[in-house]
């Protein structure tokens, strides 16, 4: 299925809807994004990444520091958090939706959280292309779009092959944490990832125990007010 209105053939993880900004996110996203928001170079789509693309986190935070990327940082509530909590560590967040980002820079701004950026695009062209191979410490991967459907199993993010996608730019000894209240998708998780030859379990049992760094967030308390396990993943680079 290709991006609307482009010739883009690539499966995407996400779809990406219209919706109005309110009017305090139209003002932080004018207001803010020069600041916060990285200016994606594009190839077809409004969310590729053109791949002569590149983003050199020295440069764009002004310093050498931990790097955390979170996929999917919906309103922002969890890499907020983090960049507050620990201003010696760098934060990338990858959203497709503009209202998300809105809100997330705006409670950034806020908290006066100076180490963080975001990017809008699809994320596995970032991983691909757009960063450094090496360049990051950890990958949050938190309650992606599960797409339920069975014939929708294959847009789901973690799929055969990611393991090289996230791989390539973890660091020797870098992290990537998932967390999912789908339990079919976490089986999926595990039987994908323990087959990667890029990563290796860095928990024991069936799961990992819940990241400390994950603050509880609207999504998260839905699902387990709708009677779900919450399952949590963790995986190191080989």
């Amino acid at each position: 299925m290709p991006e609307p209105g482009t010739g883009r053939r690539e499966i995407l993880s996400f779809v990406r809807r219209g919706g109005r900004m309110s009017d305090g996110q139209e003002r932080a996203w004018n207001e803010l994004s020069p600041f916060y928001l990285f200016d994606v170079p594009r190839a077809e789509g409004v969310t590729s990444v053109d791949p002569d693309a590149r983003l050199i986190p020295s440069e764009e935070y002004g310093r050498e520091a931990p790097l955390v990327v979170e996929i999917g940082t919906g309103q922002g509530h969890c890499i907020v958090n983090a960049a507050t909590t620990r201003p010696d560590t760098d934060f990338l967040g990858i959203e497709v939706y503009d209202s998300g980002l809105a809100r997330t820079m705006l409670d950034a701004d806020r908290a006066g959280a100076k180490n963080l950026r975001l990017i809008e695009a699809n994320a596995p062209e970032v991983l691909k292309t757009l960063l450094p191979e090496a360049s990051v410490d950890e990958v949050w991967i938190f309650f992606p779009d599960p797409w339920h459907k069975a014939r929708h199993h294959k847009r789901r993010l973690v799929s055969p092959g990611f393991g090289a996608v996230v791989g390539r730019v973890l660091r020797p000894g870098g992290v990537l944490r998932l967390a999912t209240d789908w339990q079919d998708y976490a089986d999926q998780m595990v039987e994908v990832l323990d087959a990667e030859p890029e990563v290796e379990r860095a928990f024991d049992g069936d799961w990992a125990p819940r990241f400390d760094g994950r603050i509880m967030t609207a999504f998260e308390r839905k699902g387990l007010d709708k009677g779900r396990d919450i399952r949590d993943l963790t995986y190191k680079r080989v």
